[in-house]
């Protein structure tokens, strides 16, 4: 048995010693918080000895801080290791997992460190962690434990892999450091503000392993300063670590950090969780596919009145799995049928997308696109587990069921694999969707009087508000205003709240007197006014993880957007993550905004800084993504020839040439009112 308090004490006099020895200078590649743990605590940018002593003595000899250093500079040294492990996450990813962090398809975070005693031993817990709905980080030989017991690792799976050796859980915490400063308004060099958001807001447990070095165990321990609780499997004697059991282990950790979360198992050969949500099925794994344009395949979700369908009821009408040859592309129809009291046929398309996420949740089946452009796949692993078509429909008709108990009293699923009928059905969805379209088709914010808020995103930036109207999504492109209103009338008093636009005050910006009484309250008080087609005059407050930004060029009299995809130095001198970082956390930043990428397409689309003909440059692959829709916008607008004028990397790499291109170009932003 080791003893914690010893253990500790060696390790932090062994990383003392070593941080004072480091030479070589370091950084991390795309982020814009240098060292996030020192930057968070000190404000101070660490890419040398000389900043890492400062930060170090500034912080009282802490063994975090001192690791994060060490483990930066040997990853300059020695380079990255190989792949599966991902060493330090960028802040795009982590910037992409915002909305999971915040809509209760991640609950938590859990760092599992050190050597479990044999394969299997891990693999049971975090098969549990990953049932739980927490995001699971992975550091040491638990990682080949686990790859040895046939689990799968990565992103995709919430299963990451960070490093082959304990240390690397340094970056569990330089993750929260971030999410801390890019979701929850954090500013640099707050440290208690940090160690507040950190103990309150993260929800992240530490379960260990035996095996750790003294370093090691000094580096987990100061996590508790976070208010993480540090939960020991055996090997560990002394100290305030909680002792737990592999039975129990995940249970308590929940319970320390009050995780409340009901999973109800479904009957079906593979697991079912949000875990298993981003994975892929390469052609080579899977056993049979639908759709992807090599057979015709379509879904649908309609509502029925109570008595006419039966609840749980899954049909297959054609050939199951077992009739289909491996490899082979086969016609696929997916008919949901839902009732309920409070269900409304508004709600169809809005309850469909869901079709998408619950085909995922699957271990061993993917899905992607939605009604006739569907593309699904099933794993040979999942077939040989026993996985047949019968089970892609217990899994929707389940999920609907849990997901939806106070709208849903009924759910039965219907799957079509014959090809005659697919085809004839399909008929029927087409007609649906047809219907749909010209329903919603042209709705315009002038068409209602209530906008709906979205405050999710407050779990982790508190003062955040975004504000959904017809013709503009929430910033994150994950919920437009029909998903609002629907949220709404199923859980009035959730994160989406209706929002009475009131007089207007100025409706060329799109400030209206109701949504700035909403934005105050909602803001505690925080933001007093609020424009909802501006980025220069109170633009909208943002928290983190949007999709986008918009920000003013005053060189050239324009405004440029950049998406969080893109990695490459933008003509205003900054990287993305640069600017997301000087914007989020709740902030509101006249001459920027977070935007969706849908919104640039909007007709309001900063309308009130001169709309789309301000827009002077964007990424070529954000370019290329909406030039199709965009184009077609721009002709119904009578400013065909505009898209050729919008610059991006390839034309215009900085400033200095983006004044040429524009001037050779003609755009028509450099004749506009000056915008400052």
């Amino acid at each position: 048995m080791t003893d914690v308090e010893l253990a500790k004490k060696h390790g932090e006099d062994l990383l003392k010693t070593r941080i004072s020895a480091i030479r070589q200078s370091f950084s991390y590649e795309d982020t814009a918080y240098h060292l996030p743990i020192s930057y968070a605590l000190t404000g101070i940018a660490v890419h040398d000895q000389k900043a890492a002593l400062e930060v170090f003595g500034k912080m009282g000899n802490n063994p975090i801080v001192a690791s994060e250093c060490l483990l930066a500079e040997q990853t300059a040294v020695s380079g990255k290791e190989p792949v599966p492990y991902t060493g330090f996450i960028s802040d795009t990813v982590i910037r992409k997992l915002g909305y999971s962090l915040v809509d209760g398809s991640i609950l938590g975070l859990a760092l599992v460190v050190g050597t479990p005693p044999s394969e299997g031993s891990a693999a049971g817990i975090c098969r549990e962690l990953q049932e739980k709905y927490m995001l699971t980080f992975l550091a040491g030989k638990v990682v080949p434990s686990l790859s040895g017991a046939g689990v799968r690792l990565g992103l995709e799976y919430r299963l990451i892999p960070l490093g082959s050796a304990p240390f690397h859980g340094i970056h569990f915490v330089d993750i929260i450091a971030r999410v801390a400063m890019m979701f929850g308004g954090v500013t640099p060099g707050d440290a208690h503000r940090l160690l507040t958001y950190a103990a309150e807001r993260a929800k992240a447990i530490v379960i260990v392993f035996p095996g750790l070095s003294d370093e090691e165990i000094a580096l987990v321990d100061g996590m508790r300063v976070l208010g993480f609780p540090i939960l020991s499997l055996g090997g560990y004697e002394g100290g305030t670590w909680i002792h737990a059991t592999p039975e129990d282990v995940v249970r308590q950790g929940l319970d320390q950090k009050g995780i409340r979360v009901n999973v109800t198992a479904i009957p079906i050969p593979m697991g079912c969780s949000p875990a298993f949500e981003g994975k892929s099925i390469r052609k080579e794994e899977m056993y049979v596919e639908f759709g992807g344009g090599r057979s015709p395949a379509f879904e649908l979700l309609k509502m029925r009145q109570p008595s006419e369908i039966e609840d749980g009821k899954v049909t297959v009408i054609g050939p199951e799995i077992e009739s289909m040859k491996e490899g082979s592309a086969n016609p696929l129809g997916i008919i949901i049928e839902v009732a309920g009291k409070t269900m409304k046929k508004d709600y169809e398309p809005v309850l469909e997308r869901r079709i998408h996420n619950f085909v995922n949740y699957g271990e061993g089946s993917w899905h992607v696109a939605q009604r006739d452009l569907i593309w699904v796949r099933i794993s040979k692993e999942a077939v040989a587990k026993g996985v047949r078509i019968e089970h892609i429909g217990k899994l929707l008709a389940s999920k609907f069921r849990m997901d939806f108990p106070r709208l849903l009293d009924a759910v039965a699923v219907t799957l079509i694999t014959d090809s005659t009928k697919v085809l004839e059905a399909k008929a029927e969805a087409e007609r649906v969707y047809d219907e749909r379209d010209a329903r919603i088709k042209g709705m315009r914010d002038s068409d209602v009087s209530t906008y709906y808020s979205c405050t999710l995103c407050q779990t982790f930036a508190p003062n955040h508000v975004c504000i959904i109207t017809p013709e503009r999504l929430a910033l994150c492109g994950a919920i437009s205003w029909l998903d609002g209103k629907i949220a709404c009338e199923i859980s009035p008093s959730g994160a989406n709240q209706p929002v009475e636009k009131g007089a207007v005050i100025n409706a060329q910006n799109g400030e209206f007197e109701g949504v700035n009484r909403f934005v105050k309250k909602a803001s505690h008080g925080e933001i007093e006014r609020c424009s909802l087609y501006s980025v220069m005059e109170f633009p909208m407050t943002c928290c983190g993880c949007f999709e986008a930004i918009a920000l003013m060029l005053p060189e050239v009299n324009g405004i440029m957007v950049v998406n969080r995809e893109y990695k490459g130095m933008t003509p205003s001198g900054m990287t993305f993550s640069t600017l997301a970082g000087t914007i989020g956390g709740g902030a509101q930043t006249p001459g920027f905004a977070g935007i969706s990428k849908n919104y640039i397409l909007s007709d309001r689309f900063l309308q009130g800084d001169g709309g789309i003909e301000r827009l002077v440059w964007m990424p070529a692959a954000l370019r290329e993504e909406l030039k199709e829709r965009l184009e077609k916008k721009l002709e119904e607008r009578k400013l065909a020839g505009f898209f050729a004028k919008i610059a991006d990397e390839t034309t215009a790499a900085t400033i200095e040439d983006l004044m040429v291109f524009l001037e050779r170009v003609g755009h028509p932003a450099l004749g506009m009112k000056p915008l400052v």
